[in-house]
């Protein structure tokens, strides 16, 4: 059995969730195992062009189970919503195919209030939420105040657990922001309008993956966003509100004993960041406007332009550390095509010093990059298929890169298709 973790190297919006798509058919379960509906994994296959939220990415494989993990806060209505489109498009859901965790917190309307309602206090010291109530719910869940997936099946203990939350909830609703609280009444049909839909794929994800590994069953990892927005290693404060980073995935999974054997690190061909935080290799004007425009850079979720800049091998080698990477996928190189010549960051400049390591986030703020070029290669490259038909200098940009953050890259992305990937 050789189980398998598929992350983020930098901010996220990497092509994971292509990566993803791609591999399954190696792998008998794919498992997200934190974050929420903030990000999206786009992935584009026969059935069309989707991007998913909170379903996983191995959803449209035949035979492969896809698992909701405890550590993933799990939006009911989004998550209804996702199914019924995907459904739409001739893609087979079911509890055979799609499990979730009971131990997984619900993330309830009050969450999504609670992070806009905070983005706007804080003004223009925001920290970029999509606003989609990550922050607010895994704050409620170390507070110990969620209800867990489970607890739907036992329709009295919800409703008086719910109403408990209620009271407490709209103290902070009504007498911090002064916005209007909820009632049990309200709550109990959104309940009914979503949460019930998901009781018949609600189940013991852990007991579910003790038999897979009698079995001898190949679990695939999907994590979302990247290394730099881990709320314990990512550029704080500027994170996301769990763990995105490989380490994590046994017990976001909801099986402490089970091994990760590999980790795939994911990671574009030039760097892209959405929110707000230090991002020291960005562009701007004209330049960053046709990089954008090319690689269509353009949020999942949230549609905001994302952020663009030349590859930071120093915010990317510390990514690979972080993640623990035993391989690397380059996505996009494609987009790159157009250029005469590229720029590559490679070393930092703080306060005066020049350094290859990732500094302290507050050290972030005066980061200058120190860049070299390297040729553009000036031709299209969206129907290569074995590395030494790429031009030399696609070649070289590769072999580049890889010596540069120390990680073997074994995948090459050249289109957002399934088929459109370079295996070294």
């Amino acid at each position: 059995m050789s189980n398998c973790a598929i992350v983020g190297i930098n901010w996220g919006d990497e092509g994971k969730g292509r990566m993803v798509d791609l591999i399954t058919k190696d792998y008998d379960v794919v498992v997200r195992y934190q974050g929420g509906g903030n990000a999206g994994h786009t992935v584009i296959n026969d059935h069309g062009e989707f991007a998913l939220h909170l379903l996983p990415s191995g959803i449209f494989r035949e035979n492969v189970i896809s698992v909701i993990g405890n550590g993933v806060a799990l939006d009911p209505e989004n998550l209804i919503k996702e199914i019924e489109y995907v459904r739409e498009k001739g893609v087979d859901i079911s509890p055979k195919n799609l499990k979730i965790s009971d131990r997984a917190s619900l993330l309830l309307p009050w969450h999504k209030d609670l992070d806009c309602l905070e983005e706007a206090r804080l003004s223009d010291k925001k920290f970029g939420s999509t606003r989609q109530g990550i922050a607010p719910l895994y704050s409620d869940k170390y507070q110990k105040k969620t209800i867990l997936a489970g607890e739907l099946k036992y329709k009295e203990h919800f409703k008086e657990h719910l109403k408990e939350l209620i009271e407490w909830k709209n103290l902070t609703l009504t007498k911090v922001y002064g916005a209007q609280g909820y009632t049990l009444d309200s709550l109990l049909n959104w309940a009914d309008n979503y949460c019930e839909k998901l009781l018949p794929y609600i189940c013991d994800t852990s007991k579910f993956f003790s038999e897979a590994q009698k079995q001898g069953k190949k679990i695939l990892f999907e994590a979302q966003l990247g290394a730099l927005r881990d709320i314990d290693f990512g550029i704080h404060p500027y994170t996301t509100s769990s763990n995105a980073i490989a380490a994590y995935a046994p017990i976001g999974s909801g099986c402490t004993d089970m091994k990760v054997d590999k980790v795939l690190g994911v990671m574009k061909a030039y760097s892209t960041c959405v929110g707000e935080g230090p991002f020291v290799t960005e562009w701007f004007g004209e330049e960053a406007d046709k990089l954008r425009t090319n690689g269509f850079e353009f949020g999942a979720k949230t549609g905001r332009p994302r952020r663009v800049g030349s590859f930071d091998v120093v915010a990317s080698r510390y990514g690979v550390k972080v993640q623990g990477a035993t391989e690397l996928a380059l996505t996009k190189m494609d987009i790159l095509s157009y250029m005469d010549e590229i720029k590559v960051c490679t070393k930092y400049e703080v306060n005066g010093e020049t350094t290859e390591d990732f500094p302290f986030p507050l050290l972030l703020d005066s980061a200058k990059p120190i860049e070299v070029t390297l040729k553009g290669w000036k031709c299209d490259i969206s129907k290569v298929r074995k590395f030494e038909d790429l031009p030399k200098e696609a070649q070289d940009y590769v072999l580049f890169l890889e010596d540069q953050v120390g990680c073997k890259i074994k995948y090459v992305s050249v289109g957002a298709e399934r088929d459109s990937i370079i295996v070294r």
